[in-house]
């Protein structure tokens, strides 16, 4: 974002709210506040919940679950994830807010990193069984909390995720639609906020209704520009007060939360960029793989944009030692593509849209991969389970999947 914003010298002003439903007369952005702290933007995620146990009832399994039943009880009694999709009544409506996709719908559920357990005869029908399962449920706040109880549905479709196998289909389910505890929720205070005059109306308006903001967050360096987080704040004004932090500031309390709030680890590495940016590479290495996603996030809304890509067939040379994992490959291409604290992807999509340019190299292009060996020990086959987020949880990438990436993309990749 272009637009400088004015900060005080005696407390700094780090945060800006922008009005994510309107805009200025000029279309420029429209700012709700400047405030010196968010209580409620860095807060370390809960703890990864427990497996669950499901049961699909009036099972016909296909595929890799009917071998995974022949081999219940033992090690090679898993499957990576289950897709249990819906299969309405085509003479009626679909459920309210049913999405229809091809194939399936936004009804479907999927179970990860799945253990058959067992089978026994099914009383749904002959020949049919139910399959006992222990696994966990994809659950991604941001699009809807799970339902407690199954969309109107006579049978669902069993597949593996990513377009994967036929794992066949069942009649009902037990364990997967029940009511599950919400994450607590956070308020989030600005601290030592200079509200603007948007702010300031909303504040004094007596219907909660007319109270509530939806705004984004960004932040706000030493010349004044603000770069956006990528995180937004939905919530309703309950109160004011006149903050310690400064004359004249206030803090505003909002009654809800982020959907997904920055770890607490992470305000070093934005405080990092705001003070200016990195000035030597690997200062990520040190963090574990929740903070050097956060790394590549903070670089990617850094990112100097309209730089030139450097010419097709130019050497780039990666710093391999670091490569624990595929956050730290992410990290460390970007700094070799772009140097200290650069961006060039921070998933396989966003890896694939670098790879066609305009982020800093135009392939054809010779990559150096030093110290090759540490990536050959760590990104190896087996399933992947961040802790930080359940959004990729799946198959883990192997250091031959990004080779193959590489290559594809017309990357000659020099193991050393």
């Amino acid at each position: 974002m272009e637009q400088a914003w004015a900060w005080e010298q005696e407390m700094p002003l780090r945060w800006l709210l922008i009005d994510e439903g309107s805009s200025g007369v000029d279309g420029s952005d429209v700012a709700l506040a400047l405030c010196a702290d968010i209580d409620g933007l860095f807060v370390d995620p809960e703890p990864p919940r427990a497996a669950e146990h499901y049961t699909l009832i009036g099972c016909d399994p296909a595929g890799p679950l009917r071998e995974a039943l022949a081999h219940a009880g033992t090690d090679r009694a898993w499957l990576s994830d289950i897709v249990l999709d819906p299969v309405h009544d085509p003479r009626q409506p679909p459920p309210q807010g049913c999405q229809p996709y091809n194939p399936g719908c936004s009804c479907m559920e999927e179970l990860l990193d799945v253990t058959v357990l067992g089978r026994r005869p099914s009383a749904a029908g002959a020949d049919l069984v139910d399959v006992d399962l222990r696994g966990h449920l994809r659950i991604l706040p941001e699009y809807g909390w799970p339902p407690a109880q199954p969309p109107a549905a006579h049978a669902f479709t069993l597949t593996g995720n990513h377009d994967g196998p036929a794992l066949g289909t069942c009649r009902q389910t037990a364990g997967v639609f029940q009511e599950r505890p919400r994450p607590p929720v956070r308020p989030v205070t600005l601290l030592g906020s200079r509200p603007a005059a948007p702010l300031q109306a909303l504040m004094e308006q007596r219907s909660a209704r007319r109270r509530h903001l939806r705004a984004t967050i960004h932040t706000v360096d030493r010349s004044g520009h603000a770069v956006d987080t990528g995180r937004m704040v939905s919530a309703t004004v309950i109160g004011a007060r006149p903050s310690r932090l400064g004359a004249g500031l206030v803090d505003v309390v909002l009654d809800d939360g982020l959907d997904e709030p920055l770890p607490d680890g992470a305000r070093v590495i934005w405080e990092l960029w705001r003070t200016g940016r990195p000035d030597r590479p690997n200062l990520w290495a040190g963090h574990d793989r929740a903070l050097r996603h956060q790394w590549s996030g903070a670089a990617l809304r850094h990112r100097r944009s309209g730089r030139p890509d450097r010419l097709a067939g130019s050497t780039f040379c990666l710093d391999g030692r670091f490569v624990t994992d595929i956050e730290g490959f992410y990290c460390a291409l970007g700094e070799a593509i772009n140097g200290p604290g650069g961006y060039f992807g921070w998933n396989l999509s966003a890896l694939d849209d670098c790879l066609r340019g305009r982020w800093g190299a135009m392939a054809p292009f010779r990559l150096i991969w030093h110290h090759a060996e540490v990536a050959r020990r760590h990104l190896v086959p087996g399933y992947d389970r961040p802790a930080y987020t359940q959004r990729t949880w799946g198959p883990a990438i192997t250091l031959q999947d990004l080779l193959a990436i590489l290559t594809e993309g017309r990357v000659d990749v020099d193991l050393r």
